[in-house]
């Protein structure tokens, strides 16, 4: 059972020896001899990738099974016997129901993503693919979160387990700068336009808890022409696909997803992530987030808080993580040091003009204090100006408060 920050390469860590070991053997037709579970579409398709290119040199076959492909070609990869099958749990009992693949021969068995798997309700189907494999075998379980819930499933199915944890569980990679940014319902969407639009972004993703949300942002910020596209569990698997596809290679700028994208994507050049909507599962809340900061790579993640809800659920976020998420507004400098400087610097010219000016004046003869007003403002100019250590004038004593809820002192993107 292992479990490591994301983007850490947990793929790679069961990947590269299972091609060492299968390196000998032969498969037989339709007796995979190791299975690799994942819970979504779009991360068994990433694991195949990556076996592929890491067994580019080693005569290897490899079969992918997940919905919204045809069985047909699926059905002729089983055929010809493969030495790792990459499947989702539901289309793989699929073909096993209609009898076109056997698990007897199954010597390595590696469930990726297990906290996923118990809560997307796969448990019943991992439980009876297991009831199916032979009793003796490898078995792996992998996670950035391994929760007690986990343990209890793995002495399921695993005899004699050893856990390797290489971080804490549910540390959010050191790589990432976390904000949080206070708003309300009615300014939300403006909010993360102006986060959009302030920030030094290569690309990002953006997640909503429901897919209506989904819908009705992409067509908002499509309006104020954000290049951005859609990611959700009701989409066909081609549009999910194509939509994946269009922003690893950069055609698409903004991925707006739910949780189907927020579990083992590993797209690199991801440089922010925003959670429009807070997520209600604080272990979501570090996968979320995980999708940059990759490889040692900088990211930066920004959580929009807009109701008492999310103030309940950025509390259990922070408890999990160990962690007080700093508020946006309070990152920023003030930017009065500038003008301060910019001030200081023409102080002594401004002087010295003044002086020069009054040198060529010609005094007036009058008594002195012959008028009273004359002597009143005199003696008003006269009073030392108050300066600090470095001689500079002070600015005016601000007197309009110092609570963020006073809205003449709110930051301008927060208004």
């Amino acid at each position: 059972m292992g479990s490591a920050q994301t983007g850490t390469g947990k793929t790679a860590s069961f990947t590269l020896p299972m091609i060492d070991i299968l390196d000998s053997g032969i498969a037989k037709a339709r007796m995979p001899r190791s299975l690799i579970l994942a819970p979504t579409r779009e991360l068994a398709a990433q694991v195949a990738e990556s076996f592929e290119k890491f067994s580019a040199n080693h005569n290897l076959s490899m079969a992918l099974l997940i919905g919204g492909v045809s069985f047909s070609d699926q059905e002729s990869a089983l055929e010809k016997g493969v030495d790792v099958l990459i499947a989702t749990p539901g289309r793989l009992l699929d073909h096993f129901e209609r009898g076109k693949v056997l698990l007897q021969d199954v010597k390595i068995l590696v469930i990726d993503e297990a906290d996923r798997m118990l809560d997307m309700g796969f448990i019943p189907d991992v439980e009876r693919i297991v009831s199916l494999l032979p009793k003796i075998r490898q078995t792996l379980f992998f996670s950035a979160t391994l929760s007690d819930e986990i343990h209890k499933i793995g002495d399921k199915f695993v005899m004699n387990p050893k856990i390797i944890e290489v971080a804490r569980v549910s540390q959010t990679a050191s790589t990432i700068t976390q904000f949080i940014c206070k708003t309300t319902p009615k300014l939300k969407q403006s909010q993360l336009r102006d986060l959009l639009n302030s920030e030094p972004i290569n690309n990002a993703v953006i997640f909503c808890n429901r897919k209506k949300d989904i819908a009705s942002l992409v067509r908002a910020l499509k309006t104020h022409n954000f290049n951005v596209a859609a990611l959700h569990g009701d989409m066909t698997q081609s549009a999910r696909l194509a939509a994946l596809k269009a922003f690893k290679d950069g055609e698409t700028r903004y991925l707006i997803a739910s949780d189907v994208a927020a579990r083992g994507l590993d797209i690199p050049s991801v440089s922010h992530v925003f959670n429009y909507d807070v997520p209600s599962s604080a272990e979501d809340y570090v996968h979320r987030i995980g999708r940059t900061g990759r490889a040692g790579r900088s990211g930066r993640a920004f959580t929009l808080v807009s109701g008492s809800d999310d103030e309940k659920y950025l509390a259990a976020i922070e408890q999990l993580i160990s962690v007080s998420i700093p508020e946006l507004s309070k990152e920023n400098p003030k930017p009065t040091a500038k003008s301060k400087k910019n001030s200081s610097e023409k102080a002594p010219l401004q002087k010295e003009v003044s002086e020069k000016s009054l040198n060529n004046v010609e005094k007036p003869k009058t008594k002195p204090f012959e008028n009273t007003e004359k002597a009143a403002l005199q003696k008003e100019t006269e009073k030392p100006v108050k300066t600090n250590r470095y001689n500079e004038k002070r600015p005016p004593e601000w007197t309009g408060g110092n609570n963020f809820k006073d809205p003449d002192s709110l930051p301008a993107f927060l208004k």
